[in-house]
């Protein structure tokens, strides 16, 4: 199957109804508004295409470049591919998500969450916090280097407040991420909850509210859910 063969399947797929909600949420045109439900569909048929992915994120059409993200094949993606990627992502829910998603479930994935979070550029040092929550929610412990973690934690926790809107979302998650993730980081995740206070961010008039870390990681915490990792960054 091409990459023009799915755009071709994927646009009567598409619902206005959809794209006003997307359209809400920052994504830009060209898209078709197809719910994630009907792409995870082309993910269970295609599984992972490492060729087929970079194709369809080639259309720089918004669904292809979401479904691309779904069926990279990780480990075969090179740190010039998620560079790549990552300048192409003309919104968050490429740049935090998509390539934040298939950075951390393959080999580049710490070496790139460092490098991007020192960029000046928004996006950038946004998709860096989030590849490192997406590293936190899959990778064993024991893969982690949990005094590097530390260390970005002092550090959302000491600039947080002075950082870009997007930066700052992530930023937020990502200490959500490592005290649930993280067990030997919980409390130290949760003394830094307390000390940054509520984290306000400019939604762009949308229904999304940023989450209170400490409350999130106690729910998680109660839940007996601490430590528990995903079987996949991507959703």
């Amino acid at each position: 199957m091409t990459a023009k063969k799915i755009v071709e399947q994927l646009k009567p797929l598409g619902a206005e109804s959809y794209r006003k909600v997307l359209r809400n949420h920052g994504i830009q045109e060209p898209l078709f508004g197809v719910k994630i439900e009907h792409l995870k569909k082309f993910q269970k048929r295609v599984k992972k295409d490492y060729s087929l992915a970079l194709d369809l994120y080639d259309t720089g059409i918004y669904d292809a470049m979401y479904l691309a993200g779904l069926i990279a094949d990780d480990a075969k993606m090179t740190k010039q591919d998620l560079r790549g990627w990552l300048k192409k992502a003309n919104c968050s829910m490429l740049s935090e998500y998509t390539v934040a998603w298939v950075a951390a479930e393959g080999a580049h994935g710490w070496e790139l969450a460092l490098e991007w979070i020192e960029s000046k550029n928004e996006s950038v040092a946004a998709c860096g916090w989030s590849t490192l929550s997406s590293l936190l929610s899959i990778k064993d412990d024991s893969d982690l280097n949990l005094v590097q973690l530390k260390q970005l934690l002092h550090r959302a926790q000491t600039t947080i407040h002075q950082q870009p809107d997007r930066v700052r979302h992530v930023m937020n998650k990502f200490v959500i991420a490592l005290g649930t993730y993280v067990k030997p980081l919980t409390e130290a995740a949760l003394q830094t909850a307390a000390r940054v206070g509520a984290v306000t961010v400019d939604m762009s008039g949308t229904a999304c509210k940023v989450p209170d870390a400490a409350e999130y990681i106690q729910k998680a915490q109660k839940r007996g859910a601490i430590g528990k990792k995903r079987k996949t960054a991507k959703c």
